[in-house]
């Protein structure tokens, strides 16, 4: 084992000593380097690396048995226990998993490093598996859950395990583009016609690349006001409050570069814990850091359905931090009870 090696883990020991609640992501911050890298420190103890190929381990995590998943970003961390049942990658790009529970959209490209972990802690060990990117920040995690199956755990750890279990991991910068046109390069009238012709939700992302806007510059240029409305940046927890109170399902989408995780269905218990605005409920967690809200729109896009309408929530970077829909299926208009509550605001 390195100095450099001896001394991070060092480190991180004496900070936990003196916090032992401190997660290791604060932990990474504290001490300036990735949470992959200071995972990585306890390898060959209760950290196994695991081979670089994600989409054959995703694919078998069904084999657990119900299971809890977690994607966050910097702002909102979203967590969602189920079976991940109807894996696909059929593209190199993107793999899927669709059902009522566990609904990703995985962008496996950006996924670089895995690990299975086993904590223990004075609740008993958690196992898991948890997933990074290029940079050593976390995409994805999976964390086994009372009613999941340890063995098939233990028996996919043993198949995937790499030959490589050094105590120390590399990380290479991702750079952010957050390089944004002059309004003035814009064709602005081709933009607008295109936003107003949209046939598909799933279009929107295709506009923003053939015209070269970025998203929060797109809401700045909409067509008009019904399109797209800049609105007080709680909007989202009177939303969440609104739809727990009215019990109507809807759509909560938080991601990262490498991973979507969507919740659909009722939202039963929302509550403050200092500046974050939880959701916690059996089998849905959120929780929001509201002070790093940006800015928040109300976006509506025509598509064969009728129009659909979502809050979007951006951080000051304009990156999204989390994305609210009422429930709906191709094919099927968007909740009555959804556009009232949105109306509402």
């Amino acid at each position: 084992m390195s100095t450099l090696t001896n001394d991070l883990k060092g480190q991180w020991e004496s900070l936990k000593a003196e916090n032992p609640h401190l997660r290791i992501r604060n932990a990474a911050e504290k001490l300036g380097v990735s949470e992959a890298e200071l995972l990585a420190t306890q390898t060959g103890e209760n950290v196994i690396r695991l081979k670089n190929e994600f989409p054959q381990i995703l694919l078998q995590v069904e084999k657990l048995g119900k299971v809890m998943g977690l994607t966050r970003n910097d702002e909102c961390v979203h967590e969602r226990k189920g079976v991940y049942t109807n894996g696909e990658f059929n593209s190199p790009h993107v793999g899927l998993f669709v059902n009522e529970d566990i609904d990703m959209r995985v962008f496996i490209g950006h996924w670089a490093k895995g690990y299975a972990v086993s904590e223990k802690s004075e609740h008993g060990d958690r196992k898991s598996l948890q997933f990074f990117g290029k940079d050593g920040l976390a995409i994805h995690k999976i964390y086994l859950t009372k009613d999941s199956d340890e063995a098939a755990f233990d028996a996919l750890v043993a198949e995937f395990k790499s030959d490589n279990q050094e105590p120390t991991e590399t990380v290479v910068a991702v750079p952010l583009n957050l390089d944004e046109k002059p309004d003035s390069e814009i064709d602005l009238e081709g933009f607008q016609a295109a936003w107003t012709g949209l046939k598909d939700t799933h279009e929107f992302f295709a506009m923003l690349k053939k015209f070269g806007v970025t998203r929060t510059q797109a809401l700045r240029l909409a067509p008009n006001e019904e399109m797209a409305r800049k609105v007080d940046n709680l909007t989202v927890v009177k939303i969440l409050e609104g739809a727990a109170a009215e019990k109507f399902p809807i759509m909560v989408f938080v991601g990262n570069r490498g991973n979507i995780q969507i919740h659909t269905g009722l939202v039963r218990k929302t509550m403050w814990h200092n500046e974050w605005f939880n959701v916690m409920d059996p089998d849905f967690n959120l929780h929001l850091d509201t002070t790093k809200i940006a800015q928040t729109w109300i976006v509506r896009k025509p598509t064969e359905d009728g129009v659909v309408t979502a809050i979007e929530v951006f951080n000051e970077m304009g990156e999204i931090i989390v994305q609210l829909f009422g429930k709906r299926k191709p094919g099927i208009p968007e909740l009555e009870e959804w556009r009232t509550l949105v109306a509402s605001i």
